[in-house]
């Protein structure tokens, strides 16, 4: 890891946001309000939300996993080049599969709820600070 994206890192936090995660494949696109993601493509509309809200969707399926979600404030979003590159390459290495979302100014990342403790020290070890 270069010195700039490390000290990106250092500067950054790390904060996982409470409930456990799933991925919903629904046949119409919900109220955004009580979801952390929906997605519409030409294909499909997927969301992403607490267990909790499943009952409220019209569900063709859902992942079997459950996910830990994790906000990444980056102290300068766009302009670090390899950022989630060595967040998800660390992740992957020590315990799984990551899944990325970046929005404006900041990323989450959800990994396999059973997952989180293993990541948050994979998190702590690149230089995140805990929020």
């Amino acid at each position: 890891m270069n010195d700039d994206l490390k000290k990106i890192i250092e500067s950054s936090t790390s904060e996982v946001i409470p409930g456990r995660f799933i991925y919903a494949k629904v046949s119409e696109a919900p109220q955004i309000n009580n979801h952390f993601l929906v997605s519409k493509d030409k294909d499909e509309i997927t969301v992403v939300t607490e267990e909790k809200n499943l009952e409220g969707l019209k569900l063709i399926e859902k992942n079997k996993d459950y996910w830990a979600l994790i906000a990444l404030n980056v102290s300068a979003p766009f302009y670090s080049v390899g950022f989630l590159a060595a967040v998800s390459s660390a992740i992957a290495k020590e315990i799984k599969d990551v899944l990325i979302v970046s929005t404006y100014s900041k990323d989450y990342i959800l990994v396999q709820y059973d997952f989180l403790e293993g990541v948050k020290k994979v998190l702590l070890s690149l230089g995140f600070k805990e929020k």
